[in-house]
């Protein structure tokens, strides 16, 4: 038996969900936006370099052959660097005179990274780093931003033996499949040493 308090109450419990589907549809929306925008975001990334990219290879296209890198202070550290479980980052010439500066200049990376090819050195890509002690001391406990590229954070000990750091490789010479700012290149190998 159907009473007007239970008709009153199914069309009020029914009207409820059907807000609350509802509700949870419009919430949901930007999140199903947002993926798309992000997949078309990396789909767009992978085919037009980002601005960084494109400052550090207008930067460093000096140094595409390595004799222009010594000559310029940069020299060869720790030798080829391999990936334990996949790819490489290459040999880096650090230029010690940049290693104590905190000026983020595009052009003016602290490490030149080239890829060892049977006797020729060709450039990959690029490595800030900066002593985090002095940067946070200097900028608010922040990290380092270079064009909307945060620094990763090394902690020390680390595998170099030095006080920790912040770094930013920037694969401006060699596509990296996993994304320009990452570590480790699939691309780049120490085969060719």
């Amino acid at each position: 038996m159907t009473t007007p308090i239970t008709s009153l109450i199914r069309k009020s419990t029914t009207s409820i969900l059907r807000l609350a589907l509802l509700s949870s549809l419009v919430a949901a929306t930007p999140l199903f936006a947002a993926d798309g925008d992000a997949t078309n975001h990396s789909a767009h990334e992978q085919s037009v370099p980002s601005k960084l990219v494109e400052l550090v290879r207008a930067g460093t296209e000096r140094y595409i052959d390595v004799n222009a890198a010594t000559a310029a202070g940069y020299g060869p550290f720790l030798g080829c660097v391999a990936g334990t479980d996949h790819g490489a980052m290459g040999v880096h010439y650090v230029n010690p005179k940049l290693l104590g500066d905190l000026t983020l200049e595009p052009s003016q990376p602290e490490a030149l990274i080239y890829e060892p090819d049977h006797g020729k050195m060709r450039l990959v890509g690029v490595e800030f780093i900066l002593d985090s002690a002095s940067w946070l001391a200097d900028h608010n406990n922040t990290p380092p931003v270079l064009e909307g590229q945060v620094f990763n954070f090394v902690g020390a000990p680390n595998r170099f033996n030095i006080p920790s750091f912040f770094e930013l490789h920037v694969w401006a010479w060699r596509d990296n499949p996993e994304g320009a700012f990452v570590d480790w290149n699939n691309h780049v190998t120490c085969a060719g040493q």
